[in-house]
């Protein structure tokens, strides 16, 4: 009688989950089922996530990269210091003079534009995020029941190895007792001689 693939997912269920064939949902199944079949379950899922993102949202990534960096930050300093230092100097032909009205648009529509593209790629960090931990999920269960099945494999290999060596006490225990009835037989014998 040969074991179906279905059989030993119904085994392993009730086994290392405790769960009916019924029970199971299709993360504990995937794992099951790539674990009888030995089959390894680990991927890089940054790089399976990035191969799906749009240009967009590569582009989104980029921009949120670029606005959260030091080089930003000090070059958009640079750049706010030097518009205001040339809008003192030049006062009253200056193109944006105080209190710089054209900088606070600006300003206002760098941010407008900005944190909506900001949004968007935490968002997508979010959801890769959630594929990472889902990913680790499968890996950790899948590691559980590899160790419980080496729990069973080792438990199992003992109990052969006691069985064995209960064998061979018993062998010798006889072998003993043979010997010590040769021996008081001999005894008795040499008595009866004298």
């Amino acid at each position: 009688m040969t074991d179906t693939s279905s059989d030993k997912l119904i085994r392993a269920a009730e086994r290392f989950l405790g769960k009916g064939e019924t029970a199971l949902t299709d993360v504990e199944r995937q794992v099951l089922e790539q674990t009888i079949g030995k089959k390894a379950l680990a991927l890089d899922t940054s790089t399976v996530f990035d191969e799906k993102s749009t240009f967009g949202q590569r582009l989104a990534d980029g921009v949120a990269s670029f606005g959260g960096s030091w080089t930003f930050l000090i070059s958009f300093g640079i750049v706010l210091l030097g518009w205001v230092g040339i809008n003192l100097l030049l006062s009253r032909s200056a193109p944006d003079p105080y209190p710089f009205i054209f900088l606070n648009l600006l300003l206002s529509m760098v941010a407008a534009v900005q944190a909506p593209i900001i949004m968007m790629s935490q968002n997508r960090q979010a959801a890769k995020d959630r594929l990472v931990t889902s990913h680790d999920y499968e890996c950790n269960l899948k590691a559980e029941i590899e160790i419980m099945a080496l729990h069973d494999k080792v438990d199992q290999l003992r109990n052969e190895d006691l069985k064995q060596l209960i064998g061979k006490q018993q062998e010798q225990i006889e072998l003993l007792t043979r010997l010590v009835e040769s021996h008081m037989a001999a005894a008795a014998s040499k008595g009866e001689s004298r």
